[in-house]
């Protein structure tokens, strides 16, 4: 104002020309109120800013309103149905109206909101050891951002096959929402987001819904695709290591403009999506080719051993046919030999019994970990002398699921047999127990395993124990023990131990509903999880 200081009290007063100027290449918008609340003066940025000409907005009610907080947002619907979140701030005049200065706080908030969603996505992707389950948090952690308002996460191997629904999110209940599409598909639907796959780059319909809910050829899907209040539509492929594993498709709401922001947030979240699904993939080949090794290692010793054994009493009762087949054989020549056919006999028996087990402990099945456990010991002591002590400080109830304790059985069966295999042990230690919220299993042996190098101790096994450990969200740990010998340590959650636990006892239940066996009930929950289902 004319005669007025800048408040260092330096420098000439700002005159209102000066003011006029200012206000008028602010990058804000600038704007003044009457005492009704209506626009008296707005510069050009609010107009920009308001989506209207200043001329049309004199006059009219502003959008803003005092409240307690210095600084407030309001959504404004501008036109061409985007919607804009501003920032303001009030100051009251002396003449009872209002000073107002806002700004466009939208792409601010939306990048915040963004980078919490993929911050939320990344550590589902490392915490979850379930594809359907992260995928499902990745989905939801997208319809949580402002503009997006469903969202499906489909794997795709040809644009000719049946896909998978791994994710989806804002929908509803849409269980059979494959075999719709698929039926659109028969009538010629064009489904966009098979371009997305094939082209490996993003599709965006700025207005897709009018034109599906018109098109008869999409009727099977009207109820489902009406259900959310969305309009604009992103196809995102999801890529890793050159290869296209599938699309997120993102349904926008009316107004919200999939731009450059929302595209770089769609391939950010896409881009965890696809290391979810190829890590799965890298898991289960994996635990595939463990699973195999662990075969051929059974073949091994089934040759070393029972063959062994059965082609020497093939050979001992060549020899005793022959004696009796002679004319002076004597009863007391022979009994050296029917005594090495016995010892034989139940040598390659026992040996046979241990080997059966390996492939599958009926004993978890019919009496749980800890019995198991024990018919293992006792099986290797009468087989190797080796002196296996099992004990459960506390006496701890042991929880989880058949698959849990079978994953659990198996790494004390590998870390036995190693020690039969390296350790010199005279003695070993398992232990089964709880430690704080853990079920823990340890196997400690007095051998020379603190003195020889790891790969004695075959990598192969300690992978496989490791990876069925992790499955569950556990811990393992193995190398010298702190008084000698060799240590292999694996803490599991109870908490995942419970939640195996519950899931079997549910597909039991659902088993006998049904009139299924149990048997098959197990196997098939197993081919569910294998697929990813």
């Amino acid at each position: 104002m004319p005669g007025q200081r800048d408040h260092r009290g330096t420098g000439p007063g700002l005159t209102a020309e000066a003011a006029q100027a200012l206000v008028s290449v602010s990058a804000d918008g600038l704007a003044i109120l009457d005492t009704t609340g209506c626009f008296t003066f707005l510069n050009d940025a609010a107009a920009d800013l308001l989506g209207s000409p200043a001329a049309e907005l004199l006059g009219e009610p502003a959008p803003f309103t005092a409240g307690p907080e210095p600084t407030r947002t309001v959504r404004r619907l501008v036109p061409g149905g985007r919607s804009r979140e501003l920032e303001y701030r009030l100051e009251p005049l002396p003449d009872g109206g209002r000073a107002v200065w806002f700004s466009d706080r939208t792409a601010v908030q939306r990048q915040q909101e963004r980078l919490t969603a993929i911050a939320r996505a990344a550590a589902s992707v490392a915490g979850a050891f379930s594809l359907p389950t992260t995928l499902e948090a990745v989905a939801r952690e997208m319809v949580m951002t402002a503009g997006v308002v469903a969202v499906q996460i489909l794997a795709l191997d040809d644009p000719a096959a049946d896909l998978r629904i791994l994710g989806m999110a804002g929908f509803g209940p849409a269980a059979d929402f494959v075999d719709r599409l698929s039926a659109c598909r028969r009538l010629g639907a064009r489904v966009r987001f098979f371009d997305a796959f094939v082209g490996g780059e993003p599709v965006v319909e700025v207005h897709r819904k009018a034109s599906i809910m018109a098109d008869p050829r999409w009727e099977p899907l009207h109820e489902i695709m009406n259900r959310p209040d969305w309009d604009g539509f992103v196809a995102m492929p999801m890529v890793v290591r050159t290869r296209t594993v599938g699309v997120i498709n993102a349904y926008y709401r009316a107004g919200e403009d999939p731009g450059p922001g929302s595209l770089a947030f769609l391939q950010a979240m896409a881009d965890h999506a696809a290391l979810a699904i190829d890590t799965a993939s890298l898991l289960a080949r994996t635990r595939t080719r463990a699973q195999s090794d662990e075969r051929r290692r059974l073949a091994r010793d089934l040759h070393d051993s029972v063959v062994q054994q059965l082609f020497s009493m093939r050979m001992q009762a060549k020899a005793l046919r022959s004696r009796l087949d002679a004319p002076d054989a004597e009863l007391a020549h022979l009994r050296p030999i029917a005594e090495e056919l016995a010892g034989l006999s139940a040598s390659a028996l026992s040996d046979l019994r241990l080997l059966v087990f390996e492939l599958r402990p009926l004993d978890l099945a019919e009496h749980g970990l800890l019995d198991a456990v024990r018919a293992h010991a006792e099986s290797v002591r009468a087989r190797t002398g080796l002196v296996i002590d099992v004990v459960t400080p506390g006496e701890p109830v042991l929880t989880g699921g058949l698959d849990t304790q079978e994953d659990l059985y198996r790494i004390v069966s590998e870390a036995v047999h190693n020690v039969v295999k390296h350790a010199r042990a005279s003695t070993v230690e398992v232990s089964l127990g709880v430690e704080a919220d853990d079920l823990v299993v340890r196997i400690q042996d007095d051998g020379a395993g603190g003195g020889e190098p790891p790969e004695s101790r075959e990598q192969l096994g300690l992978v496989s124990m490791r990876e069925r450990t992790e499955r569950w969200g556990g811990r393992f740990a193995a190398g010298p023990g702190p008084r000698g010998g060799w240590t292999v340590r694996a803490a599991v959650p109870l908490r995942r131990l419970r939640e195996e636990a519950a899931l079997d006892k549910a597909v039991l239940e659902k088993a006998a509903q049904q009139q299924t066996g149990p048997e098959q009930a197990v196997r098939d929950k197993t081919v569910r999880e294998e697929i990813g289902g």
